[in-house]
């Protein structure tokens, strides 16, 4: 799958297929994107080759108070992925958007629908979680063993 930002100074790929995308309704999603959610899809990052420009790590803080990296075009400044505390630079969070193809990665759960804005519709047929979930009661055995793996290299 390729990715760039809105002005195509940063062009990237996947070299496999996401573990997971997530939905998030948080209200602090919300905030940081502008929207009504953000539509994350996990990966694990050195499965996310950058092969035209540099992107830049932003330190931001986060819900959880341990902050999170977002790599950002230099140049037009759009969210191209993420990395939370918990696994670093191992599992990174793609934003769907900026897929070439981002209709092929629909979100497998939705999550902190607790605060999800009312006009917001989910369709049926996909989880839906008041707040966070056990990885294990909702990812395929296949990502959840590549996820294994991927965080087995943590010093």
């Amino acid at each position: 799958m390729e990715g760039r930002c809105t002005c195509g100074e940063i062009r990237y790929r996947l070299t496999d297929k996401p573990l997971f995308t997530h939905c998030c309704h948080c209200t602090w999603c919300q905030r940081e994107t502008g929207s009504a959610f953000v539509l994350n899809a996990m990966i694990e990052g050195a499965c996310v080759e950058v092969h035209h420009g540099a992107p830049e790590a932003v330190v931001t803080p986060s819900a959880s108070g341990r902050g999170q990296i977002i790599h950002r075009c230099p140049r037009c400044k759009v969210a191209l992925w993420s990395h939370y505390s918990g696994a670093g630079e191992l599992i990174a969070f793609v934003r769907v958007g900026t897929l070439e193809e981002a209709a092929q990665v629909p979100p497998d759960i939705h999550i902190f629908t607790e605060t999800k804005l009312s006009w917001v519709v989910i369709p049926e047929g996909v989880p839906v979680m008041k707040e966070f979930y056990r990885r294990s009661e909702h990812w395929p055995d296949w990502a959840l063993e590549r996820r294994d793996r991927a965080l087995a290299h943590r010093m």
